[in-house]
């Protein structure tokens, strides 16, 4: 797969993503009649339900990272060359924003404006942290094991950790970078940002060290969707 077709993926993915997480949640605001909870259920359904189609639509094309911390952990895998690792993260956070324009103007929300939501705190940057290297895990143990599952597996993570974390789990830098550019239900204050991707790094780091040495390496080139078999760790040497 070419260069351009790849980075083209990455950042159309990344806009799509952020369209549904943001849109999503402006949506199930205005829905839920001030009930949080179902607002966050909604935003939930939507995020997991949109990951698995959009994983499924590009991973064959970029591997559907749509997230930094999971560019650099296949750079380190030797997943990814050294030299498209800014590239690829370029092009995540500039499709990030224009996803959050995209869902703005489908709400008659100016393009952007910054967040007034508060997400700060030990409890939400270890929350984070978890978040990060739970999804990490995922793809790394399921790439490598049962990669077909990939999707799915991703998706239902991400949707289980919106509950079980105080932050409902970025887990993404250019995610969490565009979402201080909506002042809507999904956002966080600018401030607030750093906090959440150094613990996003920290996280993504663990979970490389951790997950790569459980599990055998991958054949040069793999992507996180599907194009690895349990079969080709056969022939390899344990590492």
């Amino acid at each position: 797969m070419s260069f351009a077709r790849r980075i083209v993926a990455e950042g159309l993915g990344t806009a799509m993503l952020l369209a549904v997480v943001v849109g999503s949640g402006i949506m199930a605001e205005r829905l839920a009649g001030g009930n949080v909870a179902i607002a966050l259920l909604a935003n939930t359904v939507a995020t997991g339900a949109g990951l698995i189609a959009l994983i499924l639509m590009f991973g064959t094309i970029s591997g559907a990272h749509f997230n930094p911390v999971v560019t650099l952990s296949e750079a380190v895998q030797g997943n990814l060359p050294g030299r498209e690792v800014l590239p690829y993260i370029a092009i995540q956070v500039a499709g990030a924003f224009v996803g959050v324009a995209a869902a703005h103007g489908m709400f008659g929300e100016p393009l952007f404006f910054a967040s007034e939501h508060a997400r700060t705190g030990a409890a939400q940057w270890w929350s984070e942290c978890v978040a990060t290297f739970g999804l990490i895990a995922v793809i790394i143990g399921c790439s490598r094991s049962r990669p077909a599952v990939t999707p799915f597996a991703v998706a239902a993570y991400i949707t289980a950790a919106y509950w079980f974390t105080s932050s409902t789990s970025f887990a993404n830098p250019a995610v969490t970078l565009a979402r201080s550019a909506t002042n809507t239900f999904a956002g966080i204050r600018p401030i607030d940002a750093p906090g959440f991707i150094i613990a996003q790094l920290v996280g993504a780091a663990a979970a490389t060290a951790v997950f790569c040495w459980l599990y055998p390496a991958v054949p040069a080139n793999a992507t996180v969707a599907g194009t690895v078999l349990p079969g080709d760790f056969a022939a390899r040497p344990e590492q």
